[in-house]
């Protein structure tokens, strides 16, 4: 099955292109100037020389906006640690982000609502290309969740077939490039913040710093504690304070 090419590799094809073009047209417009095959191969090598240099740069900044944007973490978790991180995520933007339980969630990971509208998110965090089935799951919850539309977020690419299938059903797809920039637009904290605040709660909101659920006071053997509310999908507990 066909897949789209990520930007990387565009761009990575672009340089190889015009590092070819540079050899060429220098030599053979320098010659045309001097006749001289051996000025015309220096300018040539130059040429290649400058845009490997540019290509160089453009993947120095490229590594270095990966690294700020935390996609490697996002790369290392599994399926639920990366809905949660959707979650907050979202959340940071201003929506309503709710996680859906963990068997049975019938198409969507998530369900988001910000202004009336009410949007299933399917989670995909994949290694290798999403395909259409992730885009006929987020297309079938709308129904089931009485929702606006669908996303599909992932932190890879999609196949060319999902692409297609997805602009005739109306799903919305995510893919690492546009994940990436919604990591570094998100302005509220940091993303190693998420995972680094695993044992703290907000003693103002308290929230629950694993899924930013409310935690809400449970009962148990030991006593009253505090417990997520997005229990049993989230386990997190604190003690009251």
């Amino acid at each position: 099955m066909a897949r789209r090419k990520s930007k990387a590799k565009q761009e990575e094809e672009l340089f190889k292109g015009l590092a070819g073009l540079a050899m060429l047209g220098g030599t053979a417009g320098t010659y045309s100037l001097t006749t001289s095959w051996k000025a015309s191969i220096g300018v040539g090598v130059l040429g290649v020389i400058g845009v490997v240099t540019l290509m160089i740069s453009l993947q120095r900044k490229r590594m270095k906006r990966l690294k700020r944007s935390g996609i490697a973490e996002i790369d290392q978790m599994d399926g639920f640690q990366f809905e949660l991180y959707l979650a907050h995520l979202f959340r940071s933007q201003g929506y309503k982000a709710e996680v859906t339980k963990a068997v049975g969630d019938f198409g969507a990971d998530l369900i988001l609502t910000k202004e009336g509208m009410r949007i299933a998110v399917q989670a995909k965090r994949y290694s290798k290309n999403v395909g259409i089935k992730a885009v006929q799951e987020a297309q079938s919850s709308i129904a089931h969740y009485r929702a606006d539309e669908a996303w599909v977020v992932s932190n890879s690419e999609y196949t060319a077939a999902a692409y297609e299938l997805a602009k005739s059903n109306k799903v919305r797809l995510f893919n690492r490039e546009a994940l990436i920039e919604m990591m570094l637009a998100m302005n509220d904290q940091k993303v190693n913040d998420f995972q680094a605040a695993d044992s703290k709660i907000s003693p103002i909101k308290n929230v629950c710093p694993r899924c930013a659920s409310d935690l809400v006071e449970r009962s148990g053997p030991k006593g009253v504690f505090y417990g997520c509310s997005s229990f049993p999908k989230c386990r997190h507990t604190a003690p009251l304070k």
